[in-house]
């Protein structure tokens, strides 16, 4: 939000300075992003007179100027088209710096002909882009004044950050209220007389809505105005809105760009003589069109509010104009619409179309549904004094909403809530100084809300604004009191456990990504729907419009956008939460992961090969171990969720219902769906399971245990049908002696051959190591045969020969 110290000084009194002011501002929760000193690099310019422009001797296109500075009469040689006898310009002599093309003037010759400054076009002096001519200003400018001081550059130009729930404060006026009320200054009072009307307008205003629909527009106030003469702005006006960078256009269009920017009070005026017939608010019919005041044309649908006559949709609701009905230098008689468009709905409309305006901006922040009728009449004030004409009686359609809303604030909440002790009078001063109505009761204030302040929604939002008010700085520090002398750890161990899951991930190589906690209904549905409750009313964008069920989709559709761009093989993670319902225990921390495409450890003799289940499944029992989980004791089982391929995926559980991570290679058809060629592998993580240390349990870690024995290594290969998980015979093999069996790993898989039909052959290597003595051959084989007829006995199968 920009505005000038000039224009805040037509609503607020005071002598605070710049710097008082900016402090202020950002003090109640108006943040000053920045102020522009615009006359800055201009000082030395000066408004002087042309006394003669002849030709140059030398050249056709150039001038020989006479220049009267206020000073002295110097010769200047100009390249302007407009440079004439009589003009009063902005000049700058010899050794000044010009901002506009960085450069510092020197006295010259120029083709023969020395020149001593340069009269200045407005790209030179840095204010816009315009350089076909010098300025040229009023021909009743004293000379040899500053020219900063002709042209108003020496207003400084504030820029705030406005919050999205403080709509009431993109308006010059909104800002000022908060100043008064801080002891900046005073509020001065709003001359809102209605402009008497002298016939009835022969457009008519219908409200077009069911009652489910009829919140789109409830409220709808407007008037003709006939015999105008729609041209160029009055400088006052211009100046106004060049200072906060908008073009002026025209009369009527400037005054309604006033209105908003002062008053957050959008309108819009349209071309009477373009209408037919009447004006109907209603919704958008399906495939009707808009071509808009910039030029587009916008494919409109049923849940958007339009301003339309008896055959078309002219305008958007609380977003943009038409083109059709726009009005030009013909326009001859005008309709003045000042309405209340449903927020919500124009945020969604906004979304959908992709189209951003002041309207917008803040009829979706919330505007102030009891001021459509007066500033209608102020607008209609400024319309009869600078293009004339003559008012019609207003026209009303529909009624204001409701807005009108009481809270109690208790005598002692705000040193409850907001930690600062604010004696009663000034509690009382602030709130009505800010528009709020105050009755003293029983022990409570009873406070009316404006009509302005559609965020406050309760007794914790008035203390809010009176501590806003009071000041956030003299809320006094109060340390919190140590539950104990010594430090504290100062992440838990879930926080911990992300720590640590982000670094083991970073690790094996992946990329960590970061994305929205939202996603499109249509993807969420393949990865296990949600609920009604997660479905967002106001979503950020139209396409991300639920909660995220599951962290992979939005992991594919960043792999699908970097394939796209020619980065088919990639690793990515992200740490977040996902939602099952809209309560705290339905939200899960997640890690995890995703690998895409061709994988290939730092060996150059060894080939890239598509990525498949097992890297899925060696990250995430790389991270389990990181995190310290018992993956030892977990079991791997089946099947997977649906988004997984039902033959390449698995299950790490931890007991009969604890599940530790879920991975295997993505559905091919749901890659498809999303964009996405070739081989994927993810899995997830679900930190939440992982079970605690046990209560009780010592800082010190356990004795380092470490045999001076040779450890001895034994092959074995076992024939056993197919449907025998290799998980089933590591298990029977490690189970036949822990204090002496120190590993158990799978080395190698073959089927076919002479195993005979449905058969595969599993080999594993089995690490003994010996705590107390070196182990004989006696010793060995006896262990081997009891491995062997552990696995026979646990699986069915054989030894193979």
């Amino acid at each position: 939000m920009k505005f000038s110290l000039n224009w805040l000084a037509q609503d607020l009194e005071t002598e605070a300075s710049v710097g008082e002011i900016a402090e202020t501002l950002t003090m109640i929760g108006l943040e000053v992003e920045s102020i522009e000193d615009r006359a800055k690099g201009m000082e030395d310019f000066v408004t002087a007179r042309v006394l003669e422009a002849g030709p140059h001797p030398n050249a056709d296109r150039l001038k020989l100027c006479r220049v009267d500075n206020g000073t002295e009469v110097l010769e200047v040689v100009c390249g302007a088209p407009n440079a004439r006898d009589g003009l009063i310009g902005v000049f700058a002599g010899a050794g000044t710096y010009i901002p506009g093309i960085d450069a510092t003037l020197k006295k010259s010759k120029i083709r023969g002909v020395t020149s001593n400054g340069m009269l200045l076009s407005e790209k030179e002096m840095g204010l816009s882009d315009d350089h076909e001519g010098i300025v040229e200003l009023p021909a009743d400018t004293p000379i040899g004044v500053p020219a900063v001081e002709i042209m108003g550059l020496g207003d400084p130009l504030f820029d705030i950050a406005i919050t999205p729930n403080r709509g009431d404060c993109l308006g010059v006026r909104g800002i000022a209220r908060d100043l008064a009320a801080a002891g900046i200054g005073t509020l001065k009072p709003l001359d809102i007389e209605p402009v008497p009307g002298s016939f009835e307008s022969p457009v008519k205003v219908h409200l077009d809505f069911t009652p489910e629909s009829a919140s789109a527009c409830p409220y709808f106030a407007g008037r003709m105005i006939r015999g105008v003469k729609n041209g160029q702005s009055p400088a006052w006006l211009r100046e106004k809105l060049e200072a906060i960078g908008l073009r002026p256009i025209s009369a009527l269009v400037d005054i309604t760009n006033l209105m908003t920017i002062a008053l957050s009070r959008p309108l819009h005026v349209f071309d009477v003589g373009k209408l037919n017939g009447h004006i109907h608010v209603r919704l958008a019919r399906e495939g009707e069109t808009l071509l808009a005041l910039d030029g587009k044309e916008y494919a409109l649908d049923p849940e958007m509010t339009v301003i339309a006559d008896e055959q078309h949709a002219e305008a958007l609701g609380g977003v943009m104009g038409g083109e059709a009905t726009g009005c030009t230098e013909e326009t001859v008689d005008v309709f003045l619409e000042s309405a209340y468009f449903d927020p919500v709905r124009t945020a969604a409309t906004g979304r959908k179309l992709n189209l951003q305006s002041d309207a917008r901006f803040r009829f979706e922040r919330g505007v102030d549904p009891a001021f459509a009728v007066p500033g209608m009449e102020l607008a209609s004030k400024l319309i009869l004094g600078i293009c004339g004409g003559e008012a019609s009686e207003p026209v009303i359609a529909g009624a204001e909403p409701e807005w009108k809303r009481d809270y109690d604030l208790r005598h002692g909440r705000v040193a409850e809530l907001g930690g600062v002790e604010v004696d009663g009078e000034e509690t009382v001063r602030i709130l009505g100084d800010l528009g709020f109505t105050v009755k003293d009761g029983d022990g409570a204030w009873t406070v009316g809300v404006p009509s302005w302040r559609p965020d406050v929604v309760g007794e914790a939002d008035l203390v809010e604004e009176v501590v806003r008010i009071h000041g956030y700085d003299k809320v006094p520090t109060v340390h919190l009191q140590r539950p104990t002398a010594l430090p504290q750890p100062a992440l838990d161990l879930a926080q911990h456990h992300r720590v640590l899951a982000r670094r083991a991930l970073a690790a094996r190589g992946l990329t960590e990504a970061v994305t929205f906690s939202f996603l499109p209904a249509a993807e969420a549905e393949q990865f296990g729907g949600v609920e009604d409750a997660l479905r967002l009313v106001n979503p950020i964008s139209s396409d991300l419009d639920v909660m995220r069920p599951c962290l992979l989709p939005n992991l594919i559709s960043a792999a699908a956008r970097n394939a796209d761009r020619g980065s088919p093989d990639l690793g990515l993670f992200e740490v977040g939460p996902q939602f099952a319902d809209e309560t705290p225990e339905g939200q899960a921390m997640v890690g995890a992961g995703l690998r895409a495409g061709a994988w290939a450890p730092r060996n150059w003799h060894i080939l890239a090969r598509g990525v498949d289940a097992f890297d899925a499944k060696g990250d995430a029992l790389a991270v389990l171990g990181a995190l310290g989980a018992p993956v030892a004791s977990a079991r791997l089982s089946s099947p997977a969720p649906a988004w997984y391929h039902p033959g390449r995926s698995g299950v790490l559980m931890l007991g009969p219902k604890t599940v530790l991570a879920q991975f295997g290679e993505i559905h091919p058809g749901i890659a498809a769906s999303m964009g996405i060629e070739g081989p994927l592998a993810g899995f997830e993580i679900f930190l939440d399971n992982l079970p605690l240390p046990k209560s009780g349990k010592g800082a010190a870690r356990a004795n380092l245990d470490i045999s001076p024995y040779q450890a001895v290594e034994r092959d074995f290969a076992f024939v056993v049908d197919e449907s025998v998980a290799a998980e089933a015979v590591l298990a029977a093999a490690g189970g036949v002696d822990k204090g002496l069996i120190e590993g158990v790993r799978l080395f190698d898989l073959f089927t076919g051959g002479n195993l005979g039909e449905a058969k595969k052959s599993l080999a594993i290597a089995v690490t003994l190591q010996p705590r107390d003595k070196t182990m004989t051959d006696a010793e060995i084989e006896a262990v081997s045969d009891k491995i062997v007829a552990a696995v026979i006995k646990k699986t069915g199968g054989v030894l193979r020969g």
